[in-house]
């Protein structure tokens, strides 16, 4: 099997069982409504109009089931590791998580948006039904049940229009509240908004709690009507729908009579609503442990560390965590990847200043450098940890990592937790060999990574594992005063960067010529490729592991993953 659908196929199968899902259940439905003998006199008025309705609400009911399963953060991270005997193509489904979570949001978008238009013309047809004086079949059943429960056209009255129904009745309403939500959040969910502005999406994307209360309360109002079983029974629509001068009169048509359906969108979102809610409350359970943060260390290019202590923390390789601190913003909460190796006593995470809330965090704790328990310090809150694709790299004998600035942070883990490994003789440790590329704008940024770098380069030395470690740093930005320096330089033992053995590269990686270069080195291995990086350069990554993957089963595979938050 090729290695595009080791690293597509499962992904192509779950949106083909979840396009199936959806057509199936649109058809069905459509069908349902279009060709149901209960809703004979429901359509004389509106129409095929009726099954266009309904059968987006179908999908919609469907896919509200889903979007909140996604951000399930704990259950993926159980799922994650109860999938551990799995093969990595089907784990790696579950680091797609925010990917599917968007696809069903635009599926919602658009079966909501039919779903309005059917509806408006729903009640234009009973608003022009309910205002006609003539004998016609659809004006004899809108005056049906004046005085009951049994009318089958919402619109009572000449008076009442279809505008006048929308923000009255418990199903207009709610529509109208449930739409204004769902543009909202989804307009203010782009990639724009959402790097530049995130406080904006923060807040708008909780509106999803106005948007499920009224979901559930939509179908209450039971405004979709149809003949009841009973009427059926005593009034057969093929003989007497074209008698409407004699219903009531003979025997053979009384007067029909009509009841709403039960609403069935609760069914379909009450269990991953109460998920999401244990979800939430576990969540706030772990924000209320105490955190000591032990440590704090400012690296050059603004990037501050911050070593914590938390009563019964276990993590694993390349987690991350979300962490709040109240004295900056009471509600947000950010990601950060784990810099610490599991075997090590603290937990870290390094964070650099691109924000206003990370340029919070790094004064709020950067004046404090010193007396990391100095009571001035505010206090922070910590989530998680959660899984990502990072915990697969021990599942390869070859692993190729790819960082981009501080994109290196889940490889910092991974390397500390080798050098802890091979420290302990771990017998355990499937991974024989580590390529890791690290991609930088300014020199700087290379400082507080190198000493790792420095140290497990010794360490493989020693054990007489030289070539466990192949390691690459390019440094893309840089002017004449450091050219000219290096150029000097450039026949010293270590680097004049970095101080490693291995020289800076300046520019960009070939990627073609370094995937060509691992899979002569290793023609017969499974590679797994890791990147905490830009889009672009996932593209990238993504094209070249597919290329240099051999069709043959017995040859060399690369499988690409990449860190999502």
């Amino acid at each position: 099997m090729s290695n595009w659908v080791i690293n597509h196929g499962l992904s192509a199968l779950v949106i083909v069982v979840w396009l199936g899902i959806n057509i199936f259940l649109f058809v069905y439905y459509y069908m349902h409504y279009e060709y149901n003998p209960k809703f004979q006199y429901t359509r004389a008025i509106i129409g095929s109009a009726l099954a266009w309705a309904r059968a987006p609400a179908a999908s919609l009911n469907f896919n509200c089931l889903l979007i909140l399963l996604p951000v399930c953060r704990n259950l993926l991270t159980f799922l994650r590791g109860s999938c551990s005997c799995c093969r990595c193509s089907a784990r790696k489904q579950l680091d797609k998580n925010i990917t599917f979570h968007k696809l069903v949001a635009y599926m919602i978008a658009l079966q909501t948006a039919i779903h309005i238009v059917a509806h408006l013309l729903n009640f234009e047809w009973f608003n022009n039904s309910q205002q006609s004086k003539e004998q016609t079949l659809d004006a004899v059943l809108s005056r049906i049940g004046d005085n009951t429960s049994k009318w089958l056209n919402p619109i009572r009255s000449d008076q009442m229009t279809p505008t006048y129904v929308a923000f009255t009745s418990v199903a207009g309403l709610t529509g109208v509240i449930i739409t204004i939500a769902l543009i909202i959040m989804i307009t203010s969910s782009t990639d724009t908004i959402r790097r530049s502005y995130f406080e904006v999406f923060w807040f708008t994307h909780h509106l999803f709690v106005i948007f499920f209360a009224g979901l559930v309360i939509h179908g209450i109002g039971r405004i979709v009507r149809h003949q009841t079983t009973d009427s059926m029974k005593v009034h057969e629509y093929n003989f007497c729908h074209n008698r409407t001068e004699d219903w009531g009169k003979i025997p053979e048509c009384p007067i029909p009579s009509f009841e709403g359906g039960d609403p069935m969108t609760w069914k379909w979102v009450l269990g991953p609503m109460i998920l999401y809610v244990c979800e939430r409350l576990i969540r706030l359970y772990r924000a209320q442990q105490r955190v000591v943060v032990t440590k704090v260390v400012i690296h050059p290019s603004k990037v501050l560390e911050l070593q914590m202590q938390k009563r019964g923390f276990k993590s694993e390789v390349g987690q991350y965590i979300f962490i709040n601190c109240p004295s900056i913003s009471q509600l947000e909460w950010h990601p950060f990847t784990l810099t610490s190796a599991p075997e090590e006593d603290y937990f870290s995470v390094h964070i650099r200043s691109v924000g206003d809330w990370t340029e919070g965090m790094f004064q709020a704790f950067g004046e404090n450098e010193d007396e990391a328990m100095n009571q001035l310090q505010p206090r922070i809150s910590v989530d998680g940890p959660f899984g990502t694709a990072s915990e697969d790299v021990f599942q390869y004998e070859v692993s190729v990592l790819v960082g981009a600035g501080i994109g290196v942070t889940p490889f910092a883990s991974i390397l500390k937790s080798i050098w802890y490994k091979y420290e302990k003789a771990d017998a355990g440790l499937l991974t024989k060999k580590i390529y890791f590329f690290w991609i930088c704008r300014e020199t700087q940024a290379f400082e507080w990574f190198a000493d790792l770098l420095r140290s497990l380069e010794n360490q493989m030395e020693q054990l007489g594992k030289h070539d466990f470690l192949s390691y690459k740093l390019y440094l893309t930005g840089w002017d004449s005063t450091q050219a000219t320096h290096v150029k000097v330089h450039i026949d010293e033992e270590t680097d004049v960067v970095t101080g490693l053995k291995q020289k800076t590269h300046y520019g960009r990686p070939n990627w073609d010529k370094e995937f060509q270069m691992i899979a002569q080195t290793h023609p017969k291995a499974t590679i797994g490729v890791f990147l905490c990086g830009p889009q672009p350069l996932a593209k990238v990554l993504e094209q070249c592991s597919n290329k240099y993957s051999e069709v043959n089963p017995l040859g060399v595979h690369f499988h690409f993953n990449k860190e999502n938050f």
